[in-house]
């Protein structure tokens, strides 16, 4: 059995002399590490000094007369990639320096990023900056400058979704840039996104897809003539083949009949076939020459065998239209260039949502695109407004689609008796006519092409009837759609007891087209419209209008006389408001100054007379109907006593004629006698 003891003061003291001394290291070695701990916590965040001040976003200064915003986002700071570097890693002349510091000196990249400097210098938009041109863009309107993220991070300004908006800033139709600078490219964004590497990008998210940066570098950006662009004709196809490794592959063996490459490993010049920036995954000119083409369909005798249709196509007419660019086989998409007939695999029509595919949307959701994809044969489609090889801008006098000539365009199958207006069953007839009668046709033949015409109003594309809510045309749109050239009118409208908002009723209430029609629109001064305004207004007003007509303005009205008040002159007439209302033309405060336009007199006691009260109503005019009525029955009483006694006394007035009239007799015979006797020959 073993043998058990208890510890005694000695070998506590013993124990102790060991384990005090090992507690006391371990707790020496722990002191320093959470001493560094304490230390690490309470040391502040890099640039956190700086952020005292420029933290707050009043913060400002004012430079060149301006006062600008030195504000900076401590978060987003604390999330870019110089954020541990503090302020002082790129402001480095204001180590040191006392508070407040003056402005300091323009940051430095270069100082960490040596070999982009090296290179943006060497590039276009360096040497801008070094003569000292003000349109030249530094690295912050690229990356930024307190908020920057690694290329790679899809919230960076430099990601590869953002670049072309970044490009774009300075090289997008209508920037200053584009505007005062010799470029020999137009429409660069818009091309690009159109482009099957900008359709990639922008509509597929596929990151990979080639950028502005991809082809023209990110900093070493140098013209086309420079030898060491990367877009130089000797260069561009190293450029392309970064992605297209497999080029001589994938294309023909020849072109117009010469070798692709005329000496070993040399390839042609991309943009040869391939133009800069609306690069399409379609056979281009050199791949599909249009000369191929135009072999057969030069020939003005060429027809197809099916129906006996012309086939010639007129190449004067091409090189002149929109299109005078785009090669044969980009719009017949469904060639064979290697067959002997290219085209004899073409099965379908040509599509023009291949190109404009924003504007085929809106045809497809239109009437004209409704019935052509029921394959209606009186459908409008593409071609029937705007030609097949002979397409021209609208702003172009010569083009079916220039403002002077829509009205005739629309006419060929909506003027009365044509495909469109035989299947019309709405109320509006004779409507080309109408309009060429209209002020807006007049404005129209007399040259001015801003006036309204079939498109404004209808648009060019999304044409919907009446009767569908998203319609141009719709009463609830139709406002809007006068407003966009009537505007100060339309803002008017949109404030008056007319409009919905304002008055709140779930009736129909009248819109522009109600007043005015909406195709034989006349001037306003015209005297038959101011005439006809009460009539208009009456549709809906019935017994105000009954009211206003027997009035002296209604009845001088009715003689065609134009000067007397109408509707309009006393009410507004696209501002019209409740008269209650105080900028109504008829509150309290404005009556007089109404009156006044015709009365130069009126005071606010002759305004106050009641302006469309009528004696045949005793609910509202109790006072004039029962004046009215006891003045015409006292009349009447009158007349009606007088005939009586007239008829009364009659017969006795014809007794004291006949009594008169012998009376007279006997007193002449009486005379008679009297005188036969003194007479001395009796």
């Amino acid at each position: 059995m073993a043998e058990t003891r208890t510890m005694g003061k000695k070998d506590w003291k013993g124990l102790g002399g060991i384990v005090v001394p090992l507690l006391a290291t371990v707790f020496l070695l722990l002191i320093p590490e959470s001493l560094g701990h304490a230390a690490a916590s309470e040391t502040p965040q890099p640039g956190s000094e700086c952020l005292a001040c420029h933290g707050d976003k009043s913060t400002t200064t004012t430079r060149g007369g301006k006062t600008v915003s030195l504000y900076v986002d401590g978060k987003r700071f604390a999330a870019s990639v110089h954020a541990t570097f503090g302020c002082t890693g790129c402001h480095a002349d204001l180590e040191g320096k006392d508070f407040p510091h003056e402005k300091p000196a323009p940051v430095k990249c270069g100082t960490c990023h040596a070999t982009e400097q090296e290179q943006h210098a060497r590039s276009l938009h360096g040497k801008a900056i070094a003569r000292g041109d003000t349109l030249a863009p530094h690295c912050v309107n690229c990356h930024g400058n307190h908020d920057i993220l690694p290329v790679k991070d899809p919230r960076s300004a430099v990601a590869p979704l953002k670049v072309p908006f970044v490009c774009g800033q300075c090289h997008r139709e209508g920037t200053a840039v584009s505007r005062n600078r010799p470029i020999p490219q137009d429409n660069i964004l818009e091309n690009y996104s159109e482009s099957i590497h900008g359709e990639a990008l922008l509509k597929k998210g596929l990151s990979v897809a080639p950028t502005c940066a991809t082809c023209h570098t990110a900093h070493l950006i140098l013209p086309h003539t420079d030898p060491a662009s990367s877009i130089n004709r000797r260069n561009i196809a190293a450029t392309c083949t970064k992605c297209h490794s497999q080029i001589e592959v994938v294309h023909r063996k020849t072109i117009r009949g010469e070798l692709w490459e005329k000496q070993a490993n040399v390839l042609p010049a991309c943009p040869d076939c391939h133009q800069p920036h609306k690069i399409r995954n379609v056979f281009y000119e050199q791949g599909m020459a249009n000369a191929d083409c135009m072999r057969c369909h030069a020939d003005e005798k060429l027809r197809r065998g099916r129906d006996g249709k012309s086939m010639y196509v007129d190449s004067n007419e091409v090189s002149h239209s929109r299109h005078s660019k785009v090669a044969c086989s980009q719009c017949h998409s469904e060639v064979n260039a290697s067959r002997v007939r290219a085209c004899e695999t073409i099965t379908h029509g040509v599509d023009c949502t291949s190109c404009h595919d924003e504007v085929g949307k809106l045809y497809v959701a239109s009437i004209h695109g409704q019935l052509n994809g029921k394959n209606d044969p009186n459908a409008p489609t593409c071609k029937e407004c705007h030609g097949t090889h002979g397409v021209l801008g609208r702003l172009d006098p010569q083009s079916r689609t220039f403002a002077t000539n829509v009205p005739e365009l629309c006419g060929r199958c909506h003027r009365e008796g044509q495909r469109a207006a035989v299947r019309y069953t709405g109320r509006q007839h004779e409507i080309i006519s109408n309009y060429t009668e209209s002020i807006h046709g007049t404005l129209l033949k007399n040259g001015l092409t801003v006036t309204a015409t079939c498109t404004s109003c209808h648009t060019a594309h999304s044409v919907l009837p009446r009767t569908d809510p998203k319609s141009s045309v719709s009463a609830a749109n139709v406002p809007t759609t006068c407003g966009r050239c009537h505007h100060g009118i339309e803002e008017q409208f949109e404030n008056s007891i007319h409009a919905k908002p304002v008055n709140g009723s779930t009736k129909a209430l009248p819109v522009c087209n109600d007043c005015h029609t909406a195709h034989a629109i006349r001037r306003t001064d015209e005297d038959n419209f101011r005439l006809d305004v009460m009539t208009t207004c009456g549709r809906c007003h019935a017994e105000i209008a009954k009211s206003y007509f027997e009035t002296y303005h209604g009845k001088v009205s009715r003689l065609g006389y134009t000067k007397a008040a109408k509707c309009y002159d006393c009410h507004g007439a696209h501002d019209i408001l409740a008269v209650a209302d105080p900028r109504s033309h008829l509150s309290r405060a404005n009556v007089a100054a109404t009156c006044q336009k015709c009365h130069a007199g009126a005071t606010r006691r002759f305004a106050g007379y009641l302006t469309h009260a009528t004696h045949h109503d005793p609910r509202k005019y109790p006072f004039l109907f029962y004046t009215f009525w006891g003045m015409t029955a006292l009349l009447l009483g009158t007349f009606v006593i007088g005939g009586l006694h007239t008829l009364l006394w009659l017969p006795r007035a014809f007794q004291m004629r006949r009594e008169l009239r012998a009376a007279e007799a006997e007193a002449a015979a009486a005379i008679e006698a009297a005188a036969s006797k003194e007479s001395p020959d009796a």
